[in-house]
């Protein structure tokens, strides 16, 4: 069988994100489905991650999209999702509330079963929602590559810190995104697109590509950079 390797942790100061340590004392030992434990720390991971006045929760929409647990689920990636999420909330480590939009249409939301958790699951069965005034920690640009790309080499990492001093944190992101988007997930790509907002004014171009070829990355002055 042949494994990815890690390349391990770099030098550079990268996110934390704090959970409960009952998570490793209690709730790991318990779980023996691969894909539930897959989804069940990246969904404790992305709440973690988020600062809100009430408990804050996640949609399945945004789950479903998050590039994350795509990677981590493969192929049949809704199925497994669904099962996972499923299970997590059959165990008692998520909860779900079902909250219908102004649409008409329900949207499941998942928090953490914890006492904020089901105090404002508590809220939304009334009626009430609680305010998602929710603030999500940037992932930095190691994070961000290792989501969408792969693992790190030595050499990239280097090329991944001059860019997070070169541009600005919102502009990678963006970047990554707009990689994965189109299927091109690797740096050459992403460095290509950040590149050209730095030198033509990032205003300036999204100006432009809203009416332009949607190969406007692929083609003319960055072409021969994406092409490998």
């Amino acid at each position: 069988m042949t494994l990815n390797r890690f390349s391990g942790f770099p030098e550079a100061k990268v996110a934390v994100v704090a959970l409960p340590d009952l998570v490793f004392t209690d709730l790991i030992p318990q779980i023996d489905d691969l894909a539930e434990l897959k989804v069940t720390l990246l969904v404790l991971r992305r709440l973690a991650q988020m600062q809100s006045d009430a408990a804050p929760w996640i949609t399945l929409a945004e789950l479903r999209a998050d590039p994350a647990i795509r990677a981590a689920l493969g192929d049949a990636v809704d199925a497994k999702l669904t099962d996972a999420l499923a299970r997590a909330v059959t165990r008692g480590v998520l909860l779900l509330a079902e909250w219908r939009l102004v649409d008409g249409t329900v949207e499941s939301r998942y928090l953490a079963n914890s006492p904020r958790g089901r105090a404002a699951l508590r809220a939304m069965q009334r009626g009430v929602e609680p305010a998602r005034a929710v603030k999500t920690t940037r992932p930095n640009i190691f994070v961000l590559y290792e989501q969408t790309v792969g693992p790190l080499t030595a050499i990239l990492s280097e090329d991944l810190m001059d860019a997070e001093k070169t541009y600005p944190a919102e502009w990678i992101e963006e970047a990554f995104h707009e990689a994965a988007s189109r299927n091109k997930r690797n740096w050459k790509y992403i460095h290509a697109i950040l590149e050209r907002w730095r030198t033509e004014g990032k205003d300036e171009v999204d100006r432009r590509d809203r009416e332009a070829d949607p190969r406007r990355y692929i083609e003319g002055k960055y072409g021969d950079l994406i092409q490998h």
